[in-house]
């Protein structure tokens, strides 16, 4: 298989997964202009099409692909700003589109009705399509949800297995460790990826996929019980926190307002 992040609007990734018989899952087409120029360029047909959020960075293109790949089915979210015919997974769903296993989970937190989908394949590591709730180094803001639906949501993509590639939806990889790095300045697993994560920028290569090992040694929204982070929200707020929730608020929180 084949796993690929096409660039679409200014940060944005639509990934490309892709099968040997030139069958491919496309996530997230917020443009469909870079999906037909690959399309082209390699000869494959979408298989499906996977929507994480109702955001039009994500969605925008999905029309247009269905409109010249008219059999395609589309899965998504339970949510009427989507405005597209098709399957919307319950949490957990499992589903089947060629040789491709696929479970829904419902990640609430930066929209109300996010998804993401855990892919699996013989013989391939997993692959997690999680749109905007998790980043490398990083996760999404809170538009719609709670900190403790967030804190919850980043927990069951953190108990998935670590070799599980993550596919985020944007790069954001050194911006957000220039703000994991104040938190954890110590972490030598964050110092490791942010020089790796350098190295690929500079030669204007994706920082993505990353692995769910990575970020749990590195991201500290995914390290709400590490000493370091706990320290850290300790001095921001003066006192411990109360728990996971009040550690990952404060955290997104700074994040939010945070400039290197």
């Amino acid at each position: 298989m084949r796993l690929q992040p096409l660039s679409a609007r200014v940060d944005n990734y639509i990934w490309v997964l892709r099968n040997t018989q030139g069958r491919a899952l496309v996530v997230d087409p917020g443009e469909a202009g870079p999906v037909f120029e690959a399309a082209n360029a390699d000869a494959f047909e979408p298989a499906a099409i996977l929507l994480t959020h109702h955001h039009a960075d994500h969605v925008a293109g999905a029309a247009s692909l269905v409109e010249r790949w008219h059999d395609t089915p589309v899965y998504g979210p339970d949510d009427d700003r989507v405005g597209l015919p098709m399957h919307r997974p319950a949490d957990g769903e499992t589903f089947t589109v060629d040789d491709w296993s696929i479970r829904a989970i419902h990640v609430p937190g930066h929209t109300r009705t996010h998804i993401a989908f855990y892919v699996e394949n013989a013989g391939n590591s997993p692959v997690l399509f999680c749109g905007d709730t998790l980043f490398s180094l990083g996760c999404g803001r809170l538009f719609e949800g709670t900190a403790a639906e967030m804190e919850n949501s980043l927990g069951r993509l953190a108990a998935l297995p670590p070799d599980t590639r993550v596919c985020c939806g944007h790069e954001y990889t050194l911006a957000n460790a220039a703000f994991a790095v104040v938190v954890e300045p110590d972490n030598a697993a964050l110092r490791h990826r942010m020089k790796e994560a350098k190295t690929m920028r500079d030669a204007q290569q994706p920082t993505l996929p990353t692995t769910l090992g990575s970020e749990l040694a590195c991201n500290p929204f995914l390290r709400c019980d590490a000493p370091a982070v706990v320290d850290a929200v300790s001095r921001r707020l003066g006192r411990a926190p109360a728990g996971r929730v009040e550690t990952f608020a404060t955290l997104r929180a700074w994040k939010d307002g945070f400039a290197a």
